[in-house]
């Protein structure tokens, strides 16, 4: 059997990266999905590879009738919704506070929060309803501390989605609806090549080079991939996570804990150097 035998989720940001990744494991684990994104190609791709389980939605989750008519789909085609992944996302302006422009602040805003408020909003009258599901956001390790975006931006909105996260959990927690979120540190996605400036399908074909540049920025010596984000996000829809509420899993390698110890231990040598100390 199935962790997810019987189970109905949404996946949003479903059309590459994590999204794709995710929608093809819950598949596997038993679910039916409902996979979202803005690249109907890629979509319907995903959908045709995952058979009967998986129906793609094209949706642009910063707007509020297109996230609806998604939820509404699942429920429509399966009867319930039991998990929404707000996956989906992108990057953000680059650069220094005074150099940030209006309209593509807005615009981060509106992709990276505003899609979690109306996939909240949305789902949560048939959690409540059904009194059961599991909301999971994707935050980042940007969230919790400064420097580990290329966008300031970026971070101040992943800090607003766990958050909000754990805003939400102790609402619709009475109502037997799990809120959680995810933060990932390096994952060799295309996100950053994005945030560089390449297209969609540029990006998408970097995350081997993602994989080489990634490999030693945490303690454990490899990239992140979406794997590490979809098993996670599986046991957070799945009953083995009942007991879990408006909790950020951080899934980053260790990266967050500190400096890593090669590194700290070279600092010091070379402070003894300058102190005039003989190595150890």
């Amino acid at each position: 059997m199935g962790r997810l035998d019987g189970k109905v989720a949404v996946i949003t940001g479903a059309t590459s990266g994590i999204g794709w990744r995710t929608a093809e494991i819950f598949v596997a684990e038993g679910a039916k999905v409902v996979a979202a994104g803005r690249r109907a190609s890629e979509g319907e791709a995903l959908a045709k590879k995952l058979g009967a389980n998986c129906i793609f939605r094209q949706t642009d989750v910063t707007q509020e009738d297109q996230v609806q008519a998604m939820i509404g789909t699942a429920v429509d085609r399966f009867g319930r919704i039991d998990c929404l992944f707000n996956n989906a996302g992108g990057p953000a302006q680059t650069g220094g506070i005074e150099g940030l422009d209006v309209a593509q602040f807005d615009a981060a805003m509106a992709t990276l929060v505003r899609s979690v408020m109306l996939g909240m909003k949305h789902a949560a009258p048939h959690m409540r309803k059904q009194g059961s599901g599991s909301i999971i956001n994707n935050g980042s390790v940007a969230g919790h501390l400064a420097g580990f975006s290329s966008s300031m931006v970026y971070g101040a909105a992943k800090a607003a989605v766990i958050h909000f996260t754990t805003c939400v959990a102790m609402e619709l927690g009475e109502a037997g609806v799990r809120v959680n979120s995810i933060s990932p540190g390096a994952i060799a996605t295309g996100i950053l090549a994005k945030a560089m400036g390449l297209s969609a399908g540029d990006a998408d074909s970097k995350t081997e080079t993602m994989r080489t540049i990634f490999k030693t920025a945490q303690p454990i010596p490899r990239a992140g991939i979406p794997d590490d984000i979809a098993h996670a996000a599986v046991f957070l829809a799945s009953d083995e996570s009942s007991f879990i509420n408006g909790t950020d899993i951080v899934i980053d390698g260790g990266v967050i804990g500190g400096r890593n110890w090669t590194q700290q231990q070279q600092g010091y040598v070379g402070l003894r150097k300058v102190l005039g100390q003989a190595a150890e």
